[in-house]
Formats: C-alpha cells, sequence, structure tokens
C-alpha cells in the first residue's frame, strides 16, 4: 500500500517539532545547570577572598599551627559552608565538620591554588553519599611564603535537585508542545491532504471519462492552480469531443451524400435502355462529379491524419510561386463563373521563388479560393491578389460573402471545426491549409466581419537575391 502523504508530512512535521523542541530543552537544562553551579562557585569563590583578605590582615605573621589554635572565626566563622584548612602537602589540618582524611587532597581546585589562581572542582565527596563543589586559595605569610590553604566546600544537593525539578518541568513542557503541535500537524496536514484527495478523484473520474465533473478547489495556491487547470482542461476536452462528434456527424453525411447519388444513378443507368444515350451522358457525369468529391474528401481525410501524426514530408523544391497563383486563378476561374460570382485578379508580373512542395501550395490556395466562392452569394465578388512585400510572398483571398461572426472566427483554424453555415463540410479545409502555411515557413491570418466579407492572408517567405546564387 501506498504511504499516505499525509502520514509523511505529519512525520516530517514531528521529526523537526521533536528535534527542535529537544535541542531547546537541552539548551535550557545546560543553561539552569551552569546558572545553578556559577552562582554557587562565585559564592564560595567571594567567601573565600573575604577570609583571604582578613587572613593577609590579621593573621599573616603567624604559622599554620598557630593559626589552628587561635580564634580564627574572623576567617571562617560567617561561612555555612564546610572549611578546609590544608598543609602545604595538601594534607587536611583542620575541618569544621571534623572529616579528617588520612590521605592528601589532591583535586584540581588544589592544583589551581598551588599555580596561584582559583578554580572550582566538582566531585563526590570521599566521606559522604553526595557531591560538592570545591574552591581552594593559598595563606601567604608576611614573608610570601604559602603556609598552607583554606578551602571551601559547598553540596550540590540543593542545586542538583532544583536542576532535575527544572529539567522535569522542561520535559514535561516539551510534551505538551510535542501533543499540541502533533494535533495542529494533523489539521495543517489534513488542510494540505483534504484538497489533493478531491483533486486525485476528480483526476481519475475524467480518466474514466467523466469529463462533466469539476473540482471545487479553489484556493489562492498551487492547488487553486491544479484545480482551475483541470477544470479548464474537462471543458477542452468535451469542445473537442462535440467538435469531433459533429466532425464525425458531418463527414458520415458528407460521404453518405455522394455514395447515395452514384448508387441511385447506378441503378437507374442499369435498367436504362440503350437508345437512352442523354440519360447514360448525364448519369455517367453525375457519378463521375460525385466520384471526383468523394475522393476529395478522402483524399483531405489522409492529408489531416498525415499533418496530426506528424508523417506529413514535403517534396521541397525551388520554383516561382507566382506561376502557381496564375495557375489556380485560371483554374478555378470557371468554378465562379458557374456559380455567378466576379472574380477578380491582382498577381503581380514578377519571378518570385520560394523552396517548398508546388503542389501542397497549389492545395493551399485552390482550398482558400474554393472557400470564398463557396460562400459568396451570386453576384458577389471573390478577389486574389499577390505580392512581394518585405521579403515575403503575401497571397491576400477576399470576398464579399457571409462573413464569419467573432464567435466562430477564433475556432475556423481547428481541426474538426465545421462552421453553422450549410455549406460547411468537413472543417479540415483551413486547419490543413493552416499546416501547409507553417510547414513553408509562413503562416495564415483570417480576417472577417458577419455579412461583411472575409479575407485570408497567406505570407510564405521567399528565397533573397544572396540565397539564390
Amino acid at each position: 500500500m501506498k504511504k499516505s502523504i499525509g502520514k509523511r508530512l505529519v512525520k516530517s512535521f514531528l521529526l523537526i517539532i521533536i528535534i527542535t523542541v529537544t535541542i531547546i530543552g537541552a539548551f535550557l537544562v545546560f543553561g539552569f545547570k551552569q546558572f545553578y553551579y556559577n552562582t554557587i562557585e562565585n559564592e564560595l569563590e567571594n567567601r573565600l577572598i573575604v577570609s583571604m583578605d582578613s587572613y593577609n590582615k590579621f593573621y599573616s605573621d603567624k604559622t599554620i599551627e598557630e593559626l589552628l589554635i587561635e580564634d580564627t572565626d574572623l576567617l571562617w566563622g560567617h561561612i555555612s559552608a564546610e572549611v578546609q584548612v590544608l598543609d602545604p602537602e595538601g594534607y587536611v589540618l583542620m575541618d569544621t565538620i571534623g572529616a579528617i582524611s588520612d590521605e592528601p587532597v589532591e583535586t584540581s581546585d588544589l592544583t589551581s591554588a598551588r599555580s596561584g589562581s582559583l578554580a572550582s572542582w566538582v566531585g563526590n565527596s570521599k566521606y559522604a553519599d553526595e557531591m560538592i563543589m570545591a574552591i581552594t586559595g593559598p595563606l601567604r605569610n608576611n614573608r610570601g611564603d604559602t603556609i598552607g590553604y583554606l578551602r571551601f566546600i559547598s553540596s550540590m544537593d540543593e542545586a542538583n535537585s532544583a536542576i532535575l525539578k527544572t529539567s522535569l518541568t522542561i520535559l514535561l513542557l516539551s510534551f505538551l508542545v510535542i501533543l499540541v503541535t502533533t494535533f495542529v500537524s494533523f489539521l495543517l496536514a489534513n488542510s494540505i491532504v483534504k484538497p489533493i484527495k478531491e483533486l486525485t478523484t476528480v483526476a481519475n473520474k475524467m480518466a474514466d471519462g467523466q469529463y462533466k465533473v469539476r473540482s471545487t478547489v479553489n484556493t489562492d495556491d498551487e492547488l487553486g492552480q491544479l484545480s482551475a487547470t483541470l477544470n479548464t482542461m474537462a471543458e477542452e476536452i468535451l469542445k473537442k469531443e462535440q467538435i469531433k462528434n459533429d466532425f464525425i456527424s458531418s463527414i458520415s453525411h458528407e460521404l453518405r451524400t455522394p455514395l447515395t447519388s452514384i448508387k441511385g444513378w447506378a441503378v437507374v443507368l442499369k435498367s436504362a435502355k440503350e437508345d437512352e444515350k442523354e440519360l447514360l451522358e448525364d448519369g455517367l457525369t453525375i457519378i463521375e462529379n460525385e466520384s471526383d468529391r468523394l475522393a476529395k474528401m478522402v483524399e483531405e481525410l489522409l492529408d489531416f491524419s498525415r499533418y496530426i501524426s506528424g508523417r506529413i514530408q514535403l517534396e521541397k523544391d525551388t520554383f516561382n510561386i507566382v506561376d502557381i497563383c496564375n495557375d489556380v486563378a485560371k483554374q478555378m476561374k470557371p468554378r465562379a463563373e458557374s456559380n455567378k460570382v466576379d472574380f477578380h485578379i491582382e498577381i503581380e508580373d514578377t519571378k518570385e521563388l520560394i523552396i517548398g512542395d508546388e503542389n501542397r501550395i497549389r492545395q493551399l490556395l485552390i482550398n482558400l479560393l474554393d472557400n470564398a466562392i463557396k460562400f459568396t452569394s451570386e453576384k458577389g465578388w471573390v478577389k486574389f491578389t499577390a505580392h512581394n512585400e518585405d521579403g515575403q510572398f503575401v497571397m491576400l483571398v477576399s470576398d464579399n460573402g457571409l462573413g464569419i461572426s467573432k464567435e466562430e472566427l477564433s475556432h475556423v483554424k481547428e481541426k474538426f471545426y465545421k462552421g453553422k453555415h450549410s455549406n460547411s463540410h468537413s472543417g479540415l479545409g483551413l486547419s490543413i491549409s493552416d499546416e501547409i502555411a507553417k510547414l513553408h515557413g509562413g503562416n495564415l491570418e483570417i480576417f472577417s466581419e458577419e455579412n461583411i466579407g472575409t479575407t485570408v492572408k497567406v505570407t510564405i517567405p521567399v528565397i533573397t537575391e544572396v540565397e539564390e546564387l
């Protein structure tokens, strides 16, 4: 089973929180410990300095033995801590609690005192089950000789007990922080996972073909953008599906019409008599025309299939595009006359060379002129102009026909799009023409106003003199 992103988020949050709380807790415990220990150390050191100053003022002319015999309350009577007097070798000569050992003191505080500095030592007491802190200072007579050492000792039990309580309090607070943040982490993770689950559900339904379902995630972040993108994608798919269905319906009708005509005339001709020559000629002519129309539609479908699959290959060569324009104009003129449409031709008499597929350019122009004539009513006009414009060969096909509405204009070059007019057929002509222009490094633009007319502009780059050479 796949791991839930919510669980991974919660684990990540908790890991970060636990590490953070642990580090902060450790620093706090260490800080409190240092605070307590430094407080005791400073107190012992200050009292030791006061006692040593008193010794220097009042007892520096005495030996260590005389110092112990006389009343020395001035030195340590005011001290609540344990006080020891050591001889120069470190043996305890006097202890205020009577704990005198046969072994010399060898702790670091005495070592520091011998070197002339004051430093504390923390360790376990030899004669009691407790931790102590000791600090030692030298006793020097008025001649500067060290006659012994004064050592102050304090129990650390109270300090350690306070540190333990503080540590337990910090531990409890850390536990409460982790509990609260765990709850908050679940809420935060759920706020992220919930819209993701909804998007996943919507995406699965769309993958199953339910394109009418919509995501309701409406957040101002990446998930909201993804939700909007999914909804837009579904709408586009529905539009494409509708266009595809309309295309299938249209092409089925378009294919059925010539087939019905061909079959009908075949039946008529089959039963025709030998002396009905006119009927035979008419029937065969209709069958031929319908066969040509059917072949053209099949060819358009094949071209379209090649274009969308990227298998189209141009048979490129260098040719004069002006000649192609003149040939196509002559070819389409009878068609315009049969539709009672005025056909105006303005093609500049120059030599304009391009590199491309001559037949595809011819196909493009026939598609555009055929559309213009088809959508122009009787006594209307179609104009075909071609000229060089700044190194680009521009071909314009204009008419004063039905025009295209603003709503349709943005879709007419889309694959499968079929206009609302009854003369509209497969919806592939303009799409294929646009692809041909792009394959030749040019572009196709359409300008139109409903009930006024349409102009299609095709631009193809020509060969410059340098390139020609």
